[in-house]
């Protein structure tokens, strides 16, 4: 039976706000291993699987949720991918769901949260599925190359009911650096056409020399948010939204040719931006939703957190972060967001749809966060089974 229809037990009663102990924090240094790790990682995945269609576990879910295709679910399918290289058993859900959606992009023709999806396309095309899996795809791209968007950065809201600012054509808000430049990086890999690289580069930085604070070695989510301040006159960076970057770098570099000249720029955009995110982790484990209000008392948040978590383990295991400085605050943030688990599976505290740090409950979960787990916890058992062979 397809993990699909998997049917699990109904939700027990959430926890309070997860925590563990001052001696825990100072003593816990040791990498779980492979198998524990795994363990983790599986009932996350399966909880997620089993409530794919539940839209009641995620009753502030916008309605988008519910196309596969969109960026919420997108994430959790990408990363199923990671977890289908430990177990085969999760690859018949990504094909089944491909076949099903015809292996289309979204429906809008510029969009970056559309082009997410594609590369979970890329890899079934790579793993039986073949030239079908991927001819939408690259005919959605060779559209994107030959109308170019040249528009400006900046981020102006629409008007109500008339939709995002124009500028989200382009990649105009830094959560877009996850959405599509792996993609098409991943693209030129697979088909040979370096066009799809040339793009992702170029827009890539445009979009760095406009939203990152190089004092701060932080991005601005957007525009709006340039002369943002909190009470205390600090300047508002919102963890998710880093943390899609820290993630997005991660699979630029993983689908990127060892000897690319392009390289150089890219470890160190992520060296200095983990060197900077080290400072900002509490004594938790967790990032807060804003990263530069570490003060107590700011609440857990499981999805920045997780993707800072994926960013460390694998910079460590590709040697581009120093072990004994980075494996750490690694641990902390596995052990972080392992607590935000529910007894059924279900992956809390995550912050619902937005584009700020908000409010962020124990029950409140989203694909998105199960996909964060799923790339944390994957790259996790990657370093440990190095560290236990």
């Amino acid at each position: 039976m397809s993990l699909i229809l998997l049917a699990l037990a109904g939700a027990a009663p959430a926890p309070a706000v997860p925590t563990v102990s001052p001696a825990a924090v100072e003593t816990r240094a040791q990498l779980p291993r492979p198998d524990a790790i795994l363990a983790q990682v599986r009932r996350v995945a399966d909880w997620q699987l089993a409530n794919r269609t539940n839209w009641a576990t995620m009753p502030a879910a916008r309605k988008s949720v519910q196309n596969p295709r969109d960026w919420q679910q997108a994430t959790f399918w990408i990363a199923l991918t990671e977890l289908a290289k430990y177990d085969a058993r999760y690859a018949p859900p990504l094909m089944e769901l491909g076949r099903e959606q015809a292996w289309k992009l979204g429906d809008n023709p510029f969009h970056a949260d559309d082009q997410l999806i594609g590369q979970a396309w890329i890899w079934a095309a790579r793993n039986g599925a073949g030239q079908e899996a991927l001819a939408p795809t690259i005919a959605y791209f060779d559209h994107v190359l030959a109308n170019r968007q040249t528009g400006s950065l900046e981020f102006i809201p629409g008007a109500p009911g008339a939709g995002w600012s124009k500028c989200t054509d382009r990649w105009c808000w830094c959560d877009a650096l996850f959405m599509a430049p792996p993609t098409l990086l991943q693209l030129a890999r697979q088909t040979g056409d370096q066009r799809y690289a040339e793009f992702a580069h170029e827009e890539f930085k445009a979009t760095t020399d406009y939203l990152y604070d190089p004092v701060e070695k932080l991005y601005f989510r957007d525009s709006r948010f340039f002369d943002t301040r909190d009470a205390k006159g600090r300047k508002q960076f919102w963890s998710r939204g880093n943390g899609w970057v820290m993630a997005g770098i991660v699979r630029m570099l993983d689908a990127m040719p060892r000897k690319d000249p392009k390289r150089a720029y890219y470890e160190g955009l992520f060296r200095a931006m983990a060197a900077r995110l080290l400072t900002l982790q509490k004594p938790d484990g967790y990032w807060s939703p804003s990263l530069l209000d570490t003060d107590p008392g700011t609440p857990p948040e499981s999805s920045g957190t997780a993707f800072y978590t994926y960013a460390f383990a694998w910079g460590i295991d590709a040697g581009l972060l120093d072990r004994a400085t980075y494996q750490p605050a690694a641990i902390r943030g596995w052990d972080a967001i392992v607590r935000a688990v529910q007894p059924d599976g279900m992956l809390g505290w995550v912050q619902q749809v937005g584009d700020r740090p908000d409010s962020v409950s124990a029950k409140e979960t989203q694909f998105y966060g199960a996909g964060a787990f799923l790339l944390a916890g994957t790259a996790m058992a990657d370093l440990a089974r190095k560290e236990y062979r």
